[in-house]
């Protein structure tokens, strides 16, 4: 017979101490806490690196394979929706199998998968490759979290998972700068191939030092079904944002798939309070403080990672920086993300996630207000003092967030809560690239013929403006060769113009966004489940 879930909804408050749990982890190597943060540690930087550094390297596989622009996006696309969808499912296949076995897995296969995309030579391989990329890092990110939740005593927990997020933050925005460097001065497929002597590092370094933790009711069986329906639900959410911007918000196909989401998801609950060992127990949502940080990381990511789309836009193509000079301008964000982090995971171990949380979202809400605010001739130290206020801002989020996650579960499904968290950051991910698009494709559509009025150029035919408004959405000024330089000049102050009052108004949202986050946070507070850790079902 195998147990039944029991969920503490409750949770002592802000003000409850975390008290020290259970006995310490076994002496030596193996299971030490520090050296499983840095096992875990060099496993999710392949995952969180591998989001962002891939961009930069789409240009030079375009042209090496002969791919489309459609074709390319889904070099992005395709990594995302395999991530996205199977992240749950990964976890409580860490919590059912042990989540030591589950992070090798994990780092093996994504290496393997990253080694094979460096030696295809069709854009189909390089595709195919990236859904594998996107299922064996949905093993180890979840897996990562539960080794941390069960290795570090509770009173500890929060400066681990600070540096955690610190990997995490710093690997995403230091992306762009690895990869500008690697694709300039070796090739593009550099870019996947170093993610092979990183795996075969993490994979030795797990086998030495990883000690695996399982909860004595530990789920028994898998909720086939509830796999089913929550992976198809998933597919459809974050298809239609992936093609929304293609397909247009008022299509009949996108809501085609929003609508069959919506149905999945329902189905899912519905089955889900039948079944004796379900995927996700609803009871997990009876915790207030569990559903703010999941809808808290949702928010957040949509605000980064919807206002982070844009700035690369706005660095290389209308301040006209390389792809290395645009992401060494970001290292104010990269730096107060590396340097907050930790020391957001103290101070929430000291007086509780509520306050940092709603203080970061305050000052991401400031920081993104501030961006929208840059104009064509903004200098790099105005821009760098917004940059820092977002890096400081998301710090406490990315910690907080996810120890309020994870902590607010019971152990034994550590795992499927760190699938939520992770989950829950790349549907918020996908739903800022594609609402914030949305806006700024609106307001450019909306402005540009005037401003084209406006410079005294002529008028252009529908499909031609068409066709300007999509290159002035990514910052590109519409110029072709023959154009008399006067007129370029022309259209490129157009051009900059009307992008930057697109990016202007997407900040604008995403600043409310940060700001209802505020609210959301204030309903958090420390996991109930935090002491649950450290010394449990050694195996």
């Amino acid at each position: 017979m195998t147990s039944q879930t029991t969920i503490d909804a409750t949770g002592p408050g802000d003000e409850a101490p975390a008290a020290p749990s259970g006995p310490q982890p076994a002496a030596g190597l193996r299971g030490h806490p520090w050296l499983t943060l840095i096992t875990v540690a060099v496993g999710v930087m392949m995952v969180a690196l591998d989001g962002t550094i891939v961009a930069i390297a789409n240009p030079a596989i375009g042209k090496d394979l002969h791919a489309s622009w459609a074709q390319l996006q889904w070099i992005t696309n395709a990594y995302f929706l395999a991530l996205a969808v199977s992240l749950i499912t990964a976890g409580k296949l860490g919590d059912r199998f042990g989540h030591r076995q589950t992070f090798l897995i994990g780092v093996t296969g994504f290496a393997v998968a990253s080694g094979a995309i460096g030696l295809s030579d069709s854009i189909a391989a390089v595709v195919t490759f990236r859904v594998f990329q996107g299922l064996f890092g949905a093993l180890l990110m979840p897996a990562a979290l539960g080794l941390l939740r069960a290795t570090f005593p509770a009173e500890k927990l929060n400066m681990a998972i600070g540096i955690w997020g610190m990997v995490i933050g710093a690997s995403t925005a230091g992306g762009p700068i690895l990869g500008g460097v690697l694709v300039e001065h070796v090739n593009w497929q550099s870019v996947f191939f170093i993610n092979v002597p990183v795996g075969a590092l993490a994979l030795l370094l797990g086998l030495l030092i990883l000690l695996d933790h399982r909860a004595e009711n530990a789920p028994r069986s898998f909720d086939l079904l509830g796999i089913a329906l929550l992976s198809g639900a998933m597919f459809c959410l974050v298809w239609a944002l992936i093609k929304a911007p293609a397909w247009g918000w008022g299509n009949g196909k996108t809501w085609l798939f929003l609508v069959a989401s919506v149905v999945g998801f329902a189905l899912f609950a519905i089955w889900e309070k039948r079944v004796k060992e379900p995927l996700i127990p609803l009871a997990l949502f009876r915790s207030v403080a569990l559903s703010a940080g999941v809808v808290l990381m949702v928010l957040m990511a949509i605000a980064f990672m919807g206002g982070l789309f844009f700035v690369t836009f706005y660095l290389q193509n209308v301040h006209g920086m390389s792809p290395i000079d645009a992401g060494l301008h970001l290292l104010p964000l990269t730096g107060m993300m590396i340097v907050g982090s930790p020391l957001a995971g103290a101070l929430i171990t000291k007086a509780g996630p509520r306050i940092p949380l709603a203080g970061g979202m305050a000052v991401t809400a400031i920081a993104m207000y501030g961006m929208s605010t840059l104009e064509e001739n903004t200098g790099s130290g105005l821009m760098s003092v917004w940059f820092a206020l977002l890096g400081l801002g998301l710090a406490p989020v990315m910690v907080g967030a996810t120890e309020v996650i994870v902590g607010n579960a019971p152990m034994e499904l550590s795992g499927v809560a760190g699938g939520l968290q992770q989950a829950a950051m790349q549907i918020g991910g996908s739903l800022g690239t594609a609402v914030l698009g949305a806006v700024m494709a609106s307001k450019v559509d909306h402005t540009l013929a005037d401003n084209w009025a406006d410079a005294g150029l002529p008028k252009l035919p529908p499909q031609q403006l068409h066709q300007a408004a999509e290159a002035v959405q990514q910052g590109v000024a519409p110029v072709t060769k023959d154009t008399p330089a006067p007129i370029a000049e022309k259209i490129t102050e157009v051009a900059h113009h009307t992008f930057i009052d697109g990016m202007s108004l997407a900040s604008l949202v995403a600043a409310g966004v940060a700001a209802v986050a505020v609210l959301v946070a204030l309903l958090t507070k420390r996991g109930a489940n935090a002491e649950a850790g450290a010394g449990v079902g050694h195996i």
